[in-house]
């Protein structure tokens, strides 16, 4: 298929299965919600907004969790849709129980998938970023993320010193950039590992090798449908953000109330239940392309489907 004619087919397995996919996503989401609302009432434990210094410690390690408490809820819903599209390609009945029943067949292998792509792909990013506070932290004023007024209660810094962090900065921004396009790079040389890891029952290694040799002749195309659903995410963002957005203008300087937050994190509930799906169903149709194109994966499977080879690769909704 061509790029336009994989786009069209994702939106019309969304469309014509939109209750399955929403509601497969709707309870990844909404655990990832749950996670949201509790590192919020830890928040307000602490004081949230107005933080004591020796308690930052506490804001720091709640986020740290909620983050990456979020990453394996996102990896293993993205199992999840690629069991989904594949019973759905194949002909094969679906539901979201057996989507849900599906991750916990493999769950570690899952999960270790999503953390060496993201690790090898993002790894070099992270380190400037931490580089990067590292810096920020050694010059601003103690306690400036939750509190913006100690900046103006702050004592004067050493010239020299503000000018050595700035060349400092000013050195890692290109870095940065490098890393950015290098974890883009490494992202795409990735991207079908999941589905086949999924469909082929394959351990992390080898299906990222396989993702390598698949996504030659794709990763440009494959490049095009994560700008549009970032697009789309954005979009949504914007429109289900603009009250926060407002009261942020309306009041700079200033955190948001706890309250807002919790708007905040149910509208990023919406966005993930909704738009969710969409990339993990265009990656899954990739690898099913590249399969055809490359090793003529659809008479392997009318093969298979008329008895002539012997079944192999993904299970059944009703064998989980």
């Amino acid at each position: 298929m061509t790029l336009g004619e994989i786009l069209d087919r994702t939106a019309e397995l969304y469309r014509n299965h939109f209750l399955l996919f929403a509601g497969t996503s709707a309870i990844f989401a909404g655990a990832m919600l749950v996670v949201q609302l509790l590192r919020t009432g830890v928040l307000g434990l602490i004081g949230y907004p107005h933080v004591r210094p020796h308690l930052e410690w506490a804001f720091a390690v709640a986020y740290v969790v909620e983050l990456l408490a979020i990453v394996l809820l996102g990896g293993l819903s993205v199992a999840a849709f690629n069991h989904l599209v594949a019973w759905l390609c194949l002909g094969q009945p679906a539901s979201v129980r057996a989507a849900v029943r599906s991750i916990f067949t493999r769950p570690g292998r899952y999960l270790w998938v999503m953390v060496v792509t993201a690790f090898r792909a993002w790894a070099p990013l992270a380190i400037l970023y931490v580089a990067f506070f590292a810096i920020a932290f050694s010059v601003l004023p103690g306690g400036f993320l939750l509190n913006p007024q100690a900046a103006q209660q702050a004592t004067p810094q050493d010239p020299s010193h503000l000018v050595v962090a700035a060349i400092f900065m000013l050195l890692l921004v290109p870095l940065m950039l490098a890393a950015l396009v290098y974890g883009v790079l490494m992202s795409l040389r990735y991207s079908l590992a999941m589905p086949a890891c999924v469909v082929e029952g394959l351990p992390a290694g080898q299906a990222i090798k396989r993702s390598i040799e698949l996504s030659q002749g794709a990763r440009g195309r494959i490049f095009v449908l994560g700008l549009l659903v970032t697009a789309i995410q954005m979009l949504l963002g914007l429109l289900l953000g603009f009250p926060t957005i407002l009261f942020a203008f309306r009041h700079v300087g200033q955190q948001l109330p706890l309250g807002w937050l919790a708007v905040q994190q149910v509208a990023n509930f919406l966005i993930t239940a909704f738009i969710g799906p969409i990339y993990s169903a265009g990656l899954t149709l990739f690898y099913y392309d590249q399969r055809i194109r490359k090793e003529g994966f659809d008479i392997e499977w009318m093969m298979q489907a008329a008895g002539m080879t012997p079944q192999a690769g993904l299970a059944a909704p009703e064998q989980i």
